[in-house]
This record gives C-alpha cells, sequence and structure tokens, in this order.
C-alpha cells in the first residue's frame, strides 16, 4: 500500500470517527418534534431498560451504497431546562466535538452561525497536518419542550459530501432528557477506496455493538456500520461528560470522564493509554486560543 493510500485511510477513518457528534433526524421525527421523540423513545423502552450498555441506550445505524447513517436514543439523567440551555450554544459543540481522540480544533465562527473544525489522527499532531471541516450552525427550534440543533457541511475530504447533523431533546419522566443524537453523509470513490482499505488491514478486527446471529451468537457487527456505532457511541459518552461537568474550570473531569465512559466498552472503543489521552487533549485544548485551521 502506497503512502497516498494510507493517508486515504487516515482521513477516512478521522471523518467517519468525526461525524457521529449529533443526529441526522429522519424527516417525519424532525417535523413532528417533541411529541414524536417521545413516541420513539416509548417503543424504544425494552431496548433502554435492558441492554449491553448498562445504560439507557439504543444504537441503530444503516448504509446504502453511497450514504452513511447513524442514529443514538438515550435518556441522559440532567433536566431538559439544563440539556437545553448548554447545548443550544455553539461554543458547547466545541467542546464536546473536542473530546474525541481525533478532533484536533474547533472554533465558533459568523457570530456563532458556523463551527470550524479541525480532523486529525489519535495522536498528537501539528494544527497544519489536520483536515478543515466547516459547518453551518442553526439552532431549528428551543422552546420549554424541545430542542433541535442542526450543523450541515456541502463538501469534506476524500470524496465525503452532504454531512447532516442534528440533536433533538425533550424532557421525560423523573427529571430526565430524552436525546436524539444521529448523522448522515454521503461519499464518493475516493472514501469508499480508502475505507475499504482500512477495513481491510488496521481496522479489520474492530466491531461495533449491534450483535449478530440468533441471540448474537456471531458476535457484533463489524465494516462500516460498526465504525458508525462506535462513533456514535463515542459521541454520546462526550455529550453526557460535558452535561456532568459544563464549566470551563472542568476540563480535566470531562476528559477523564470521558476516557473512562469509553473503556467501559474497551473491546470496541478502546484506541489509546489514559494518560496519553489526556496529555494530548490538554495540549489541544490550549491551542484553541492560540491557533485556528487557518492560520
Amino acid at each position: 500500500m502506497g503512502p497516498r493510500a494510507r493517508l486515504g485511510i487516515v482521513w477516512v477513518t478521522a471523518l467517519l470517527m468525526l461525524m457521529p457528534v449529533a443526529a441526522l433526524a429522519s424527516p417525519d421525527l424532525a417535523a413532528d418534534g417533541a411529541p414524536a421523540l417521545r413516541a420513539r423513545l416509548q417503543a424504544l423502552a425494552p431496548q433502554l431498560a435492558r441492554n449491553a450498555f448498562k445504560r439507557p441506550l439504543a444504537i441503530e445505524s444503516n448504509e446504502a451504497p453511497d450514504r452513511l447513517s447513524g442514529d443514538v436514543y438515550a435518556l441522559v439523567d440532567h433536566p431538559f431546562s439544563t440539556v437545553s440551555s448548554a447545548l443550544r450554544e455553539p461554543a458547547a459543540w466545541c467542546q464536546v466535538l473536542m473530546l474525541h481522540l481525533n478532533t484536533k480544533h474547533c472554533a465558533v465562527k459568523a457570530g456563532g452561525g458556523a463551527l470550524t473544525v479541525a480532523v486529525g489522527r489519535k495522536f498528537d499532531q501539528p494544527l497544519s497536518d489536520a483536515q478543515k471541516i466547516d459547518f453551518s450552525y442553526r439552532v431549528g427550534k428551543a422552546d420549554a419542550n424541545y430542542l433541535n440543533v442542526r450543523l450541515n457541511a456541502d463538501t469534506g475530504p476524500l470524496s465525503t459530501r452532504d454531512y447532516s447533523i442534528v440533536l433533538e431533546a425533550t424532557p421525560a419522566d423523573g427529571g430526565k432528557t430524552a436525546i436524539h443524537l444521529g448523522y448522515a453523509y454521503a461519499y464518493g470513490t475516493a472514501a469508499r477506496l480508502a475505507m475499504k482499505g482500512y477495513l481491510a488491514t488496521v481496522g479489520s478486527d474492530k466491531v461495533g455493538f449491534t450483535p449478530q446471529g440468533a441471540q448474537g451468537q456471531g458476535g457484533y457487527i463489524g465494516g462500516v456500520r460498526g465504525v458508525v456505532e462506535r462513533n456514535t457511541m463515542r459521541y454520546y459518552l462526550a455529550i453526557d461528560s460535558y452535561l456532568d461537568a459544563p464549566a470551563p474550570g472542568q476540563l480535566e473531569q470531562r476528559l477523564g470522564a470521558w476516557f473512562d465512559a469509553t473503556e467501559q466498552y474497551a473491546k470496541q472503543l478502546h484506541e489509546v493509554d489514559r494518560n496519553d489521552y489526556l496529555v494530548m487533549k490538554r495540549h489541544e485544548f490550549r491551542r484553541l486560543g492560540q491557533e485556528s485551521p487557518e492560520s
């Protein structure tokens, strides 16, 4: 495999690891808002109550010939007012995104109407080596019963395009909040070939969370859907960790909580040692105020 092919694998992997920050709501769910989201959570109640995650969570993923999507439905232990006030702010999404291994930088642009995100490899690297993606940012709706946040990007590296990211939230019983977090994007030949190479080499033994076969006897799903599910979980845990410790002075708590939570699912999510992660992220968060992807 030549250097160009290896570079393509790196970028497609980083992109797939980036995208599950939030959710592409299905058209019906987005149109109906809070009632549809509550109905969906009610339909998933048996899965939320009893699952291998040991938390109220359900993951879904879908693969089409040129498009990939994933969804997570969950209950978080925070009142809706807290969730809504935190996650309607674009700067909060930079804090969430930055917890992920592959997010190297995030900046709020255009008076809060856009986010510029840089993605790269799972170790510390110069910002000039990262790849920039420009997202538009919009609060679709925010009232006492429903929050809808949308991010969109027309293009990305290696023939990826049409990114659509949405987060939905609504109050749930017991002072909790129901959330829907998913995403979708399209990809072309270059991205498809690079991902094929990744899955045939360094990603060949990685799995997601959906059991295969009768009663899960076939192990867990792999391939592109496995990538989607791993990162959907990573970003759910990032949101949960941020909501637990949203203050500027609580960065260390957020970083430790995110890493420790991912290690609960080490088979799927383990990538680096705890100290390596903390050192890398401390540097990247310090860099937020010093550099930008354009510099």
